[in-house]
C-alpha cells in the first residue's frame, strides 16, 4: 500500500513538474504581462473615448487578446524547439527543466495552440483569422530561419513583439500620431533588448552557427549599433514629451532617458555573460514600467487629436 502511494506521489510530482516545464517553455509570465499591456493599451490609448468597463467586457477584444496569447505561446514553443541545443549552453538549468516535456509533445501543443488561435480569431472575422495565420507563420519562419541571420533577425523579432498591439489598433480603428511614435519608441527598446540577448547568448550562438551581430562581426560592433539605437530613442521621446501631451507619462520617458544613459555607461564596461544579463534585466524592467505607466497617459488629448482611418484615406 505504501509502495503504491509512493508511486502515485512520484507520478503526481512528475506531472506537476511537466506542467511547470510547459509553463516555462511558453513563458507564461511574459504572456500575462502582454495580456495586461493589451488591456491597458486598449483602455487608455486605443479606446480612450470608451469607459473602462465597456472595453473590458468587449467579447471581441477578449477573443483577439486570447487568440494573440495562444499564438505567442505557440511562438515560444517553436522557438524553444529550434533553440534546444543552443539553450543547453546558454541556459543549462532552464533547458533541463524544459526537457521534462518531450519534443514531440511540444510540437503537438504547438499545433494545437495555433489551430485554436486561428479558430478563435475566425469567430471575430475572416480578416482576423488571416492576420493571426500570417502572424503564426512569421513566428515559425523567424524561429526556423531568420533568427540565425544578423540584423534581419533582430528587426523581425522586435516587429513580432509589437504586432499583436497593431491587431488591437486595427480593431478599434483609432489612429493618432502619438500612438505610432510610442510604438516606434517601444520597437527601439525591444530591438536593443534583442541585441543584448545576442551578446548574452554569444557562446551558444557561436557553437550552433547563429550569425548574430556579435558572432559575425564583434561585440564592439554590437555595442556601437546599440549605442546608435539608444540615441535614436531620443527622437520619439522628444516628440511625445514636447509635441504631444501624454500627461504624467512624460515622467516615464524622462526616467527612460536616465535609465538608458546608465545602460550605455554599463554596456561599454560589460564583457561577461552575467553583466549582459544584468543589462537585459534592466531593459525588461524598463518595458514593464512602460506597461504600468500607460495609466498615466492623458486620454483627452488622444480623443481630441485622433485621426480616423476615413480621414487618412
Amino acid at each position: 500500500m505504501d509502495i503504491r502511494r509512493n508511486m502515485l506521489s512520484r507520478k503526481n510530482k512528475l506531472f506537476l513538474l511537466k506542467i511547470f516545464s510547459l509553463f516555462s517553455v511558453v513563458r507564461g509570465y511574459n504572456i500575462a504581462i502582454i495580456v495586461l499591456a493589451q488591456y491597458l493599451a486598449s483602455i487608455f490609448i486605443f479606446a480612450p473615448q470608451k469607459r473602462a468597463l465597456e472595453v473590458i467586457l468587449d467579447w471581441r477584444l477578449l477573443l483577439i487578446i486570447f487568440a494573440s496569447s495562444l499564438a505567442i505561446a505557440g511562438g515560444y514553443i517553436i522557438n524553444n524547439f529550434y533553440d534546444a541545443e543552443k539553450d543547453l549552453i546558454n541556459r543549462p538549468n532552464k533547458s533541463m527543466l524544459d526537457r521534462l516535456v518531450s519534443q514531440s509533445t511540444k510540437l503537438k501543443v504547438y499545433f494545437g495552440l495555433n489551430f485554436l488561435s486561428v479558430g478563435v480569431a475566425l469567430l471575430i472575422s475572416v480578416h482576423a483569422a488571416i492576420f493571426f495565420s500570417l502572424y503564426i507563420f512569421l513566428l515559425w519562419f523567424y524561429s526556423h530561419k531568420l533568427k540565425k541571420y544578423p540584423i534581419i533577425g533582430n528587426l523581425v523579432a522586435s516587429l513580432l513583439a509589437i504586432l499583436p498591439f497593431f491587431g488591437i489598433l486595427m480593431y478599434f480603428k483609432f489612429f493618432h500620431s502619438a500612438i505610432f511614435i510610442h510604438a516606434f519608441f517601444l520597437y527601439l527598446i525591444i530591438l536593443i533588448r534583442e541585441m543584448i540577448k545576442d551578446m548574452e547568448n554569444i557562446k551558444g550562438d557561436f557553437a550552433n552557427n547563429y550569425q548574430t551581430i556579435p558572432v559575425r562581426f564583434s561585440e564592439r560592433t554590437a555595442k556601437t549599433v546599440i549605442t546608435v539605437l539608444v540615441i535614436l530613442t531620443l527622437i520619439p521621446v522628444s516628440l511625445l514629451v514636447y509635441q504631444h501631451d501624454v500627461g504624467y507619462m512624460k515622467y516615464y520617458f524622462y526616467l527612460s532617458i536616465i535609465v538608458l544613459g546608465v545602460f550605455l555607461y554599463k554596456l561599454w564596461r560589460s564583457y561577461t555573460t552575467a553583466e549582459y544579463h544584468q543589462l537585459h534585466i534592466s531593459l525588461k524592467i524598463l518595458i514593464l514600467l512602460g506597461v504600468f505607466s500607460i495609466v498615466l497617459i492623458s486620454p483627452d488629448v488622444l480623443v481630441n487629436g485622433k485621426i480616423l482611418l476615413e480621414e487618412v484615406l
